[in-house]
């Protein structure tokens, strides 16, 4: 009976020392180091912050939400002046080879971009304006301007911008960018202009 009573003993000794172990071996709680007032700037030359460990921060579940496209602004935060509108350049124009009304690869990078402001700004109409240079005929030069135009409306349209949003208008010579009598200027002439008509 005492042989019994020590094993007993010498059981709930030994549980006890492993539970004093266990008890000196538990880490430290972590601290999340202290951030300086949301207020307070920081200069290229001052310490940034140091950044709490991921245990202790508790991260909420995001909403996604439709992001812009690069350079775009919210709709409400467009210029409600149509003038002003179209003079802050958010559409890029399209440009041609001579006598031509095929789009080059520069001229769908242009028109992606543009596409991708539309398709964010679902509520502006544009026109299209079809452009040429000051060679060939009136009546040759409103055909390729109308063909120019037609030309970016379609591919456009293939790019998820609806049809009923975008007019189109040949002027052929009638109303060049630049003025000189050399390629320097053709070039800059042979394009279709993106006028926006509605906000």
């Amino acid at each position: 009976m005492l042989r019994r009573l020590g094993n007993i003993l010498v059981i709930a000794g030994l549980a006890a020392g492993a539970l004093d172990l266990s008890a000196c071996r538990r880490p430290k709680p972590v601290v999340a180091p202290e951030l300086p007032p949301s207020g307070a700037a920081t200069s290229a030359g001052a310490a940034t912050a140091p950044t709490p460990l991921a245990s202790t921060v508790r991260e909420e579940p995001t909403v996604a939400t439709a992001e812009l496209p690069e350079g775009a602004v919210a709709a409400q935060e467009l210029p409600a002046d149509l003038a002003a509108l179209n003079q802050a350049g958010y559409l890029a124009d399209v440009y041609f080879d001579t006598n031509k009304h095929e789009l080059r690869p520069d001229a769908r990078q242009a028109l992606a971009a543009n596409a991708s402001w539309l398709r964010a700004h679902r509520t502006v109409r544009i026109l299209v304006e079809g452009h040429c240079d000051e060679r060939n005929t009136e009546e040759y030069n409103l055909a390729l301007g109308w063909r120019r135009a037609h030309a970016v409306k379609d591919y456009l349209v293939s790019l998820g911008v609806e049809a009923s949003r975008i007019e189109t208008l040949s002027l052929g010579e009638e109303k060049p960018f630049a003025t000189c009598h050399e390629e320097s200027c053709w070039w800059q002439n042979r394009r279709a202009h993106f006028v926006i008509t509605a906000r």
